[in-house]
């Protein structure tokens, strides 16, 4: 039996596999789709045009005799841009009444020479939903959707086109909310939070994880702010590549053949899918349809920005990075050029005919940027009077001197007129292009509905992120509610939920009520193998330390950070253990692999978690224990290898010991050995927990000589929300509303 979310997909393989080649032999009036490579569509297009030769587009390595030019001096050839408020007959616009005019004018323009036209006879496209879920994302409830788009291709059945979007809303808003389309891959599982399937494709841009310390991923900036946001994956719309131009939404529309000199090129396209994406967001009923955004980065920038320039109903746009064919001025001879974009690698983001401004042979001569009749400005001056924020990087840390950030600034300058002839503030600078320079790094200029902003990160608009959705915010005149930034494991934080604070007290507690000789902390790992909910563990647990007065201080889901607070505020004043046995880490390595930030940060965490026990109980050994594999992604194996090596240092053989019984619970590929953990492949049974005791009993009968015959330690615990009638006791255990962990699924320790 097909799974219901994937009867589609095998339909649309079957058809393509089986039923299409029929379909053809049955209606002999559908041409073949061309099944061409790039190099061979784009040859086909030079013909068309009459071109002989094109300018190679100038290398990315300054090692090279070709490089990209770099030297300001020789960047502005063409100095003097279109002038955006001039008429073709030469005549001045001097009133927002002409505007509507004159903007026709530019789009004329951009669509028969830049960026392509969108033929009068694309098909509709018909919304469905597909599948329906909820959340948690930053400790907000949401609902969620995932979403088909399918374009009616009975003209030419022979190309099926469903265009893919996630949107995902705030559960419990009272009014309908703003929401930002974002150019990305991720189904709904991704999109609340939940990891990737390891088959996932990349689909879009997709963001590296934050790394500790910065700020929250900009989909949990939103719901905290009360916005919603909505995926819409590009390569669903159009195929990033030459090779598909005889595909996608270009080539049902032209019955899988050749594009003509003005049809439209991938960046129309995706712009075409993203306000089909608007035609459906403006039927639903928990989003404000007139405050709808679009964002992208890199050529997913370029993208975002073609699609507010051409769709009015926009209402806001975050540009990232977009460079050449995006917010950069072409006429700048600097980086990436239009050249660039003539090749067989990029051409297909724009019309046949922009091929033309990068021939140096043809039958009409040659032509460069200096001759094509509109630039960026002019593409960013359609965006008027709406709220269109800029966005870069720094090339230090990866965005780019390839991007041309002062060009895409001088745009900017230049696009400043249009915004005040409609009413709207501008950069605040002078109209003169030539000689406005950047303002320095993480000086946003947010007065106005154009805005610019140059962060210090890479090729990511992630920095700017808080600053856009608070620009915005004060626009539509809504109130900023900032997201907390992602959290440093050596940095303490608390649990504010309910249930944890509650925990905290129970703790606190604790430590008064017996004598601890061998004080336990940690994550639910720890918890469990001493808690009054878990009776078969705790039947363990008296069997393994009974005599030896230990007590279970492990508090479920927590973090590193978050057993530092519990440490700062109570936890271990006053106890003087004479062992600490600590396990700590495996939430904060969580079932993604986050690089060597993450594993750094760890490190700096435990390093951080130790020192604070030495110094609350300075008599106490500590025996540190290495993190346990974990199975629910192997991606992460290496990543908790590399930290245990690390911690392993900490270890000086007196003071401070370290123990790692991971080959007893894993094979050398950290792959989990039968009966050592629960289906979970995280939280140890029975059998895994005995292997940890094994490893422990023989320090400690080293340390505080063999067990007495009777215990003086704390009465067990258990977790407070347990005790209600009726409560369900996975939910209490995994949620963690501070960091975003599903109540739906039990996948923290």
């Amino acid at each position: 039996m097909i799974h219901p979310g994937w009867r589609h997909a095998a339909t649309a393989v079957y058809f393509a596999t089986v039923l299409a080649p029929v379909a053809a032999q049955q209606n002999p009036a559908l041409p073949e789709p061309k099944n061409w490579t790039a190099a061979e569509d784009h040859r086909q297009m030079m013909e068309q045009l009459g071109i002989k030769a094109l300018r190679p587009g100038p290398s990315g390595n300054e090692q090279d005799p070709n490089h990209a030019n770099y030297d300001e001096a020789k960047a502005n050839p063409f100095p003097t841009l279109p002038e955006v408020l001039r008429f073709k007959n030469g005549a001045k616009v001097t009133s927002a009444r002409q505007w509507p005019r004159r903007r026709a004018e530019i789009v004329e323009d951009f669509e028969r020479e830049v960026y392509g036209r969108i033929p009068t006879n694309v098909p509709t496209v018909t919304w469905t939903v597909i599948a329906s879920d909820t959340g948690t994302i930053a400790g907000k409830p949401v609902v969620g959707q995932q979403l088909n788009g399918h374009v009616d291709n009975s003209s030419y059945p022979l190309i099926d086109v469903d265009i893919s979007m996630v949107l995902v809303v705030p559960a419990n808003a009272k009014t309908a909310v703003p929401v930002m389309m974002m150019f990305r891959g991720g189904n709904l599982a991704q999109a609340l939070g939940r990891p990737a399937p390891p088959s996932a494709g990349r689909g879009g841009f997709m963001p590296p994880p934050p790394p500790p310390g910065s700020d929250a991923p900009a989909t949990e900036q939103l719901v905290v702010d009360g916005w919603g946001y909505a995926f819409i994956n590009p390569a669903s719309i159009q195929a990033d590549n030459g090779a598909g131009l005889t595909k996608g939404i270009i080539g049902l529309v032209n019955k899988g053949q050749p594009r003509k000199p003005d049809d439209w090129g991938a960046l129309r396209a995706w712009a075409w899918g993203a306000s089909r994406a608007l035609d459906h967001l403006e039927t639903v009923g928990a989003v404000n349809g007139k405050q709808v955004g679009i964002e992208g980065v890199s050529r997913f920038g370029k993208a975002a920005l073609v699609a507010m320039a051409f769709d009015e109903r926009f209402a806001m746009v975050l540009i990232g990075s977009s460079g050449e064919g995006g917010a950069k001025l072409h006429r700048r001879n600097w980086g990436e050029a239009v050249e660039s974009l003539t090749g067989s690698g990029e051409y297909h983001w724009m019309a046949g005919n922009f091929l033309k401004y990068g021939a140096s042979d043809a039958t009409f001569g040659s032509k460069n940027a200096g001759d094509i009749p509109v630039d960026a400005h002019e593409l960013i001056a359609l965006c008027a009077p709406r709220l269109t924020f800029v966005s870069y990087g720094v090339p230090e840390k990866g965005d780019a001197k390839w991007l041309d950030h002062q060009g895409s600034y001088m745009a900017a300058v230049a696009a400043g007129p249009v915004f005040r002839l409609l009413g709207a503030k501008d950069l605040g600078t002078s109209d003169d292009y030539n000689k406005e320079k950047m303002p320095p790094v993480n000086v946003g200029l947010l007065d106005g509905q154009l805005a610019w902003r140059q962060h210090d990160g890479g090729h990511t608009d992630a920095p700017n992120w808080k600053y856009f959705i608070r620009w915005t915010d004060k626009f539509l005149r809504r109130d900023y509610t900032p997201a907390q930034e992602v959290p440093r494991a050596d940095k303490p934080a608390a649990r504010t939920d309910a249930n944890s604070m509650l925990a905290h007290q129970q703790l606190l507690a604790k430590r008064t009520q017996g004598k601890i000789d061998v004080y336990f902390e940690g994550n639910s790992i720890v918890r469990r193998w001493g808690a009054t909910d878990y009776p078969q563990f705790l039947a363990n647990w008296k069997a393994n330390f009974f005599g030896w007065n230990a007590a279970d201080f492990g508090w479920g889901a927590d973090r590193i950070e978050n057993m530092l607070w519990r440490l700062e505020n109570g936890e271990l004043d006053g106890v003087n253990p004479k062992v600490i046995v600590i396990l700590a880490g495996t939430n904060n390595v969580g079932n993604r692999a986050g690089g060597d930030e993450k594993i750094a940060d760890i490190t700096r965490g435990i390093k951080a978690l130790v020192d604070l026990c030495r110094s609350k109980a300075p008599n106490a050994t500590i025996v540190l224990t290495g993190v346990f594999p974990r199975n629910d992604n192997m991606a992460v194996v290496p990543e908790i290898n590399r930290i245990n090596e690390n911690i392993s240092r900490l270890a000086d053989g007196k003071t401070i010991r370290y123990i790692d019984v991971n080959d007893k619970l894993a094979d050398s590929n950290g792959k989990l050995f039968d009966g050592m953990m629960m289906a979970d492949k995280l939280h140890p049974t029975l059998k895994g927990y005995q292997v940890w005791a094994d490893a422990l009993k023989p320090l400690l009968t080293e340390l505080l000589g063999p067990p007495a015959a009777t215990d003086q330690a704390p009465p067990p615990t258990g977790d407070p929300s347990a005790r209600k009638p009726g409560h369900s006791l996975s939910s209490a255990l995994w949620c963690s509303p501070v960091y975003s962990i599903p109540c739906q699924s039990a996948r923290s320790a």
